[in-house]
């Protein structure tokens, strides 16, 4: 059997070069199994397996394994220590360890607990030749606490409002899953609007009238115990402003009515996180969850960026509406300012979480087990990286190795332990920890000393059987300390092989790369170190190859009709071949009509769905050959006719007139099969440069049949001819002999020459290199010439092979370099290249604008102008001038706390621009700075100036209170943006009639310093409309409007009441006590008439019209009909049989908690915790008492939905 693992190639004579022993295939049980005879009689240190997880969350309901596995040779012993001393298992009745084994069992279902056995455990495995350690392994028992109590009070919201439903779950080990469901175990509907946050509140950035409902509960599932806890159902209630204006209109004067304000839209805030700035940290390889849900009507659509960077691509996801931002697999790269900005039509506003990225440690080059012969030399390194620089520590056997016993042949430089001409008792297992603040790894790695005669562990006279022409490895596993010499002979007798016929590779293995006949022979493996000899003698046998020397050729055959493909092969006398045929590369269809012969496929009968391309394929116990061809079914023409079909391919070519850049091509054209020859097309290989890779040539008509090609030196060409016509292309012909053209030298230079600097001292020239036929001769070299422009300078010249890019180093900063690159092979030169201009690197520029001016236009606009840079001091591209500003302070109010600063790119080389959006009546400063492509220069000093007053913005509330019969009181905000010095307040009123006519128009002017009014001599019950703004020096801001209305005259409600009541007249009662008594002697008569069975109109509109809400009784069992509940979320109208405390009976309520089995056999806990099965909803019980199935569990039902 071959060796699965191909070591690096050399020579025979390196062998003894290496200092390091390596076992074979790297002698170790993790990496490549060896002889199970060996390794019994090998002394090996402990190995650790097998171990439980570092962090070990345990089910408190389960007996607890601590796994620990490990071999050496003898078996290693095993033992434990608990919260770093010892842990004496056999004083422990519940405590066993497994058989020939170092797992430990812990007996929790008998009677222990599983809280008593947290702590943090070690597991050491000795042999007499060392001593391995697990990492520390910390056992928690999983934890799912009961819900706190706590008491809800119904949520009462204004449509258009945010809302927070916080769920606060119990804190879990490992933490649990957070969900939302209904008391129908329904999931609540979640959309951009509505979405439950990472910490497991559900956000509403608005409410709408469908959210109110009693039922959003919040749910908890514990993976480890498989519980669930639910929290107490919460009830929000939404009033739409159309029901709060009818519960106004009911209970409140007209007035108040008036004052109702509408749904308004309002502009993005956001919910999570708070504030402007957060910060996170997230370690090296987790997943990055960032989030951001905002309130705001209409709702907010939330998109992130990376300041000065863009998202990673491929690891960015969006989950939750857009809400979260997901990168997996993080690393320091990924640290940065995130952004979220969330935004409507009315704004919007954004967050920034700054992201740092620790990392645990983590291995950069892990120690690895080391195999030493008596007085040889070796190393242990362990190196690792973090964040921060983990600290590494080694400990031998187990013990610190400061303190553990001194080995002389042991020096311990930092992360790497150096051994020298060690002893076999040397031989230990030593611990590398590396670790810092966020975790530690720990790694065994022994050191085995052996003193072993070589073995060869390959079976004696081993027979290989190779293909001719193809490579023969011949195996040498072997074995010894020190590192046996591999030597290789032809025969017993025979000399020692070398030279370059042949390859020797490290694991002994003897490689032929192109066994020939005369290669069959026996040939000995001879491996030697001091301690002694042996050899092994193995058995080659080289067979001829298979060949399909008939292959399967198109056919075009009619429907129904009847088709063969031929498969005849040769194969060596030796090996047994079997024939598969394929269809369109999959299995034959299970079809009698496909007959399969030694040689040959037949198809009967032959149907459309024959239609493909079928495939021959030989295979022995060696090798493998196939061959294909097309079947085309055509249809039966319903006369004899014609059969068209593609050509046959063109055959017998022939290359004649062979020139240095020219030969003539000529071949015989195959059948036309009744179809003219409309073209051919030539295609050639290049056998030297890219083989068995077929290029279009050229094509000419069907009526020629020899064409003169043009060629290119150093070119190994070989030709092939297609023939064309209207059914098709033929196959390609027979390749032709091979022409390989002299070499020559180069036609043409390398293109797209670039030449950039990456750095303030170099220049880096780029070039596209040429292809391989491009070249015209071996030896493909590029001469990169280069000069600084512009000065009397010679050209510096280097000559490159395989690269496409060289760095000119030392260059001035940004100077500009004529540069060409010409190519050359062993023959000579390409025409002399056309010369590229490039520049040297760039550099920061050196100076500021100076003259920087302002010229304040408007109270929102100014303009500002600087005297250009020289262009020298610019070292580099002039990308344009930036100019930053930002406001200093308002004049007409406090500062704002954050100052943020604002940049205006101008392009190119412009001396002056436009500083809009600016806040009246406020002083800014600014400065300006040239930029280029490395970056910006220093900036220029502050410049100082001030806007003039602007007018105001609107007053920020005018409320209207105290309504008397002829006054109001007036109360109003001043402006949030004054824009200037206030100078008065303009009040323009005017009252309003009932037809809504507007009467005349009265204006006060009212003293800034004012914040209320009182208006007398109003009229009484009367609507007034009100006008309200500010002014400033320069004028009037916008106005804001309010409506009110004076109280009724109380002289006149008492006037009215002293009015004779008609109510109390005789005449008047008289009058209705007569139409009380024809209305019951009208009753009377209808009710005689409907038990004699005749009918009266109003009965009719009954039958016609039947009230909705009172559903008919079923005739079968006397149960009500179905009810819907379609209109239960509409607004209580009058004449609703609800009752008006807003309570249900029992027997028309769907949701009572009798029917949810919270009644009397109910099986909730007192915190909600589901128990046992849930009951279900149950049917309303009949008068017979029959009985009522219960619903499916409901922790069934949660899983399904997490």
């Amino acid at each position: 059997m071959q060796p699965k693992i191909m070591m690096k190639k050399k020579s025979i004579s390196a062998s003894k070069a290496s200092l390091v022993l390596f076992l074979c295939q790297m002698i170790s049980a993790l990496d490549v199994p060896l002889d199970s005879k060996l390794l019994e009689e090998l002394s090996q240190p402990p190995t650790i397996t097998q171990q439980s997880p570092k962090d070990y969350i345990v089910d408190p309901r389960e007996n607890i394994v601590i796994q620990c596995e490990a071999k050496g040779k003898p078996p290693p012993s095993f033992s434990w220590t608990r919260n770093g001393t010892h842990f004496d298992i056999d004083k422990d009745a519940q405590v066993t360890m497994k058989p020939n084994s170092g797992t430990l069992v812990i007996n929790i279902m008998n009677g222990g607990k599983a809280e008593a056995y947290e702590g943090v455990y070690q597991c050491t495995a000795r042999n007499e030749r060392g001593a391995a350690i697990s990492n520390n392994i910390v056992i928690r028992p999983s934890r799912s606490p009961l819900w706190t109590k706590e008491k809800l009070e119904p949520n009462q919201v204004r449509e258009g409002d945010s809302l927070v439903l916080h769920c606060r779950p119990p804190v879990g080990l490992p933490p649990p899953i957070i969900f939302w469901m209904d008391n129908a175990f329904q999931r609540l509907p979640q959309s951009e609007r509505v979405s439950q946050g990472l910490n497991g509140d559900l956000y509403f950035s608005n409410v709408q009238p469908e959210d109110t409902r009693e039922d959003y509960i919040c749910y908890a599932r514990f993976n480890h115990t498989q519980t669930i806890q639910q929290k107490q159902p919460i009830s929000v209630k939404v009033f739409s402003m159309d029901s709060l204006n009818d519960t106004i209109a009911a209970n409140l004067s007209d007035t108040d009515i008036y004052g109702a304000r509408p749904v308004t839209e309002r502009q993005p805030v956001l919910l999570t996180p708070t504030g402007s700035t957060s910060t996170k940290v997230e370690l090296r390889g987790n997943v990055l969850l960032l989030e951001c849900i905002a309130a705001g009507l209409p709702t907010p659509v939330i998109r992130w960026i990376k300041e000065g960077g863009e998202l990673p691509a491929n690891r960015t996801f969006f989950e939750n509406f857009k809400k979260t931002l997901k990168i997996t697999d993080v690393s320091e790269a990924d640290s940065g300012n995130y952004k979220c900005i969330a935004r409507n039509t009315l704004g919007s506003a954004h967050h920034v979480i700054s992201v740092t990225v620790k990392a645990a440690p983590y291995w950069i080059t892990a120690p690895r087990n080391l195999v030493l012969s008596p007085g040889e030399d070796g190393t242990l390194i362990c190196r690792a990286n973090g964040n921060p620089k983990p600290s590494i520590s080694w400990l031998a056997n187990g013990v610190p190795i400061a303190i553990a016993p001194e080995d002389p042949s042991r020096k311990v430089d930092g992360d790497t332990i150096i051994f020298s001409q060690v002893q076999e008792r040397s031989s230990a297992v030593y611990q590398c920890n590396a670790s810092n603040e966020y975790g530690y790894l720990l790694a065994n790695a022994f050191v085995n000393v052996l003193a072993e005669p070589p073995r060869i562990l390959t079976p004696a006279n081993k027979l290989y059987q190779v293909i001719a022409d193809s490579p023969a490895l011949l195996d040498c596993a072997y074995f010894g300390s020190p590192k046996p010499e591999i030597e290789w002979f032809k025969g017993v007798k025979g000399s020692i092989l070398r030279g370059s016929e042949y390859i020797f590779h490290d694991n002994g293995t003897l490689e032929i790369p192109v066994a020939q006949k005369d290669s069959t022979g026996a040939y000995t493996c001879v491996a030697r170190n001091k301690l002694g000899k042996i050899q092994n003698e193995v058995q080659l046998e080289i067979k001829d190859p298979t060949v399909i020397i008939k292959q399967p050729e198109y056919k075009v055959i009619q429907r129904y009709g009847q088709v063969s493909f031929e498969c005849i092969i040769k194969h060596d006398s030796t090996l047994l071949p079997t024939v598969i045929w394929l269809k369109d590369n999959d299995e034959l269809p299970d079809d009698e009509r496909f007959l399969v012969g030694k040689d040959n496929l037949t198809i009967m009968n032959v149907t459309d769905k024959d239609d493909g391309t079928y495939t021959c394929i030989v295979n022995t116990t060696l090798d493998s050959v196939s061959a294909s061809a097309v079947l085309t079914v055509v249809a039966a023409p319903p006369t004899p006719a014609v059969i068209y079909a593609r050509p046959n391919p063109p055959f017998d070519l022939e290359l004649t007139g062979q020139l240095e850049r020219s030969v003539e091509l000529s071949w015989i054209p195959g059948d036309e099969n009744n179809s003219p020859i409309t073209n051919f097309v030539i295609e050639y290989e290049d056998g030297l440069h890219e083989p068995g890779v077929w290029h279009y040539q050229t094509e000419v008509p069907g009526t020629q049949t020899t064409v003169q090609l043009k060629l290119s030196p150093y070119v190994n060409y070989s030709f092939r001819v297609i023939a064309v016509n209207e059914i098709g292309r033929s196959q390609p012909s027979e390749p032709s002999e091979q022409y390989l053209t002299k070499s020559a030298n180069p036609d043409e230079n390398p293109s797209n020459v670039q030449g950039i600097g990456s750095e303030p001292d170099n220049l880096v020239i780029t070039w596209e290199s040429l292809k391989g036929f491009q070249s015209n001769g071996p030896g493909l070299q590029y001469k990169v010439s280069w000069r600084q422009k512009d000065v009397d300078d010679e050209w510096t010249s280097v000559i490159v092979a395989n690269v496409s890019k060289y760095i000119v180093s030392g260059t001035p900063t940004f100077v500009p370099y004529e540069i060409k690159v010409q190519a050359l092979n062993d023959l000579g030169y390409a025409p002399e290249p056309s010369e590229v201009i490039g520049h040297s690197g760039e550099d920061l520029p050196m100076v500021a604008p100076g003259n920087v001016q302002v010229h304040v236009i408007n109270s929102t606009l100014a303009k500002v102008h600087w005297d250009p840079v020289p262009l020298k001091t610019v070292r580099g591209h002039l990308q344009g001038y930036k100019v930053y500003y930002w406001k200093v302070q308002s004049l007409s109010r406090r500062s704002r706390r954050h100052v943020e600063k604002k940049i205006l790119t101008f392009r190119g080389n412009k001396t002056f621009g436009m500083l809009p959006g600016l806040e009246p009546y406020s002083t800014y400063k600014l400065n300006v700075r040239v930029a280029n492509g490395k970056g910006e220069g220093p900036a220029s000093p502050d410049k100082v100036f001030r806007t003039p007053e602007g007018v105001p913005s609107s007053p920020s509330f005018l409320k209207i209170t105290n309504p008397t019969l002829d006054s109001l009181t007036l109360e109003w905000g001043s402006p949030t943006h004054p824009n200037g010095v206030l100078t008065s307040y303009i009040l323009k009123f005017q009252p309003i009639n009932n037809t809504h006519e507007l009467g005349p128009l009265v204006e006060i002017r009212i003293p800034a310093n004012e914040s209320s009014l009182i208006l007398k001599n109003l009229n009484y019950s009367t609507r007034y409309k009100f006008y309200f703004n500010a002014q400033t020096s320069v004028g009037s801001g916008n106005q804001i409007t309010e409506e009110a209305v004076t109280i009724m005259d109380e002289g006149k409600m008492a006037m009215a009441s002293r009015q004779v009541d008609i109510a109390t007249q005789g005449w008047f009662i008289g009058l209705m006590c007569a139409v009380a008594l024809l209305i019951l002697i009208l009753l009377i008569v209808c009710f005689i008439r409907r038990n004699k069975g005749g009918k009266y109109p109003v009965k009719e509109k009954e039958d016609a019209h039947a009230d909705p809400e009172i559903q008919p009784m079923k005739e079968d069992d006397g149960t009500f009909g179905e009810y819907s509940d379609a209109e239960d979320h509409k607004p209580l109208k009058k004449g609703s049989r609800t009752p008006s405390d807003r309570t249900v009976k029992k027997e028309d309520s769907d949701d009572s908690l009798v029917d949810y089995g919270e009644g009397v056999n109910g099986q909730f806990n007192e915190d909600g915790s589901f128990i046992g099965q849930y009951s279900g909803k149950k049917e309303k019980e009949p008068a017979e008492g029959n009985e009522s199935s219960e619903a499916p569990s409901p922790v069934n039902a949660m899983n399904s939905f997490v």
